[in-house]
């Protein structure tokens, strides 16, 4: 149980460092449409937003990778499985339980699922600021306290 509890935590910190990196990546990128759509409020706030969602989607779909390749290494899942379904099934906390990790493993499935919730939570965080910073710089108002 302390293996399984050790690699879980070495795979997520993996990818919390992956979505660190990939948070100032877009926070780089949404400064770059900010400045380059002035005068164009929404088109400005449209731009911002679908460049934030899809390049943390992308920090989302690597950090499954992460966990599929993790899966493989370990030989967690089924012999035949599909290991980047698996890692998807359990990062998204879908749980449809058709592929279950070998008894050995067990507890990486919901490793994954808690390391997702956390990223996903991470990325509304990240989505909601850069909105809120948007609107504050096309409106000149301060955030309010």
């Amino acid at each position: 149980m302390l293996l399984q509890l050790l690699v879980g935590s070495s795979v997520s910190a993996i990818n919390i460092a992956i979505h660190s990196l990939w948070t100032v990546a877009v926070i780089g990128l949404v400064r770059g449409i900010a400045l380059g759509t002035a005068g164009r409020p929404g088109l400005q706030l449209s731009g911002v937003m679908v460049a934030t969602a899809l390049v943390l989607m992308l920090a989302h779909m690597l950090e499954i990778v992460v966990w599929s390749l993790a899966y493989w290494v370990l030989g967690a899942a089924p012999p035949g499985s599909d290991l980047l379904y698996f890692a998807f099934v359990n990062y998204t906390t879908l749980g449809y339980g058709d592929v279950t990790p070998v008894k050995a493993w067990s507890l990486t499935g919901p490793m994954a699922a808690m390391n997702g919730i956390l990223m996903f939570g991470w990325s509304t965080a990240v989505l909601f600021e850069v909105l809120q910073k948007t609107i504050e710089r096309q409106t000149g108002l301060p955030k309010p306290s």
